[in-house]
């Protein structure tokens, strides 16, 4: 295996599913604390979610409160209440093209902007024969990450 081009710098996002996200915004929002910072609604991708936020800086880290638009379509972004966790990643593209030559499962769509502005991708939760890597049931969300965040690590490995 050649030695990996790509770092993964930190923690930018757990992603929350549930059917009704106003329970999640009582546990997040009123008894945690979080402040909502934004709201994504996407009906190919069957979510609408609360962008809310802990910590400040590149060290913010996203907490997506998550229900599907129609219960009954999918994605079934409910269906597991811990949907996904997202990964700031120096060099995206770098990381895609290694990481599916060596085997990792990307779920459909690609590379493209994701709800907070930033390119994404999706690691897919489960292996198949072609691709005989994935999350181990986890959806992980790739995120690139922008200068400030990539310079702000490479300040904490020093």
């Amino acid at each position: 295996m050649s030695q990996r081009p790509f770092k993964v710098l930190g923690i930018q996002q757990i992603a929350i599913g549930a059917p009704d996200k106003m329970k999640l915004r009582k546990l997040w929002i009123d008894m945690l604390g979080l402040e909502i910072t934004g709201n994504f609604v996407s009906e190919r991708e069957n979510v609408d979610e609360d962008i809310a936020a802990i910590g400040s800086g590149p060290f913010k880290v996203e907490v997506d409160l998550m229900q599907p638009v129609d219960p009954e379509k999918k994605p079934a972004v409910h269906v597991t209440p811990l949907n996904h966790i997202g990964l700031w990643i120096d060099d995206l593209p770098k990381a895609v093209e290694w990481l599916s030559a060596n085997g990792v499962r990307f779920a459909p769509g690609g590379i493209r902007k994701g709800a907070a502005g930033f390119d994404i991708t999706f690691m897919h939760p489960k292996a198949n024969d072609e691709f005989p890597i994935g999350g181990e049931g986890v959806l992980i969300e790739m995120v690139q990450a922008p200068p400030a965040v990539i310079d702000a690590f490479a300040k904490l490995a020093c």
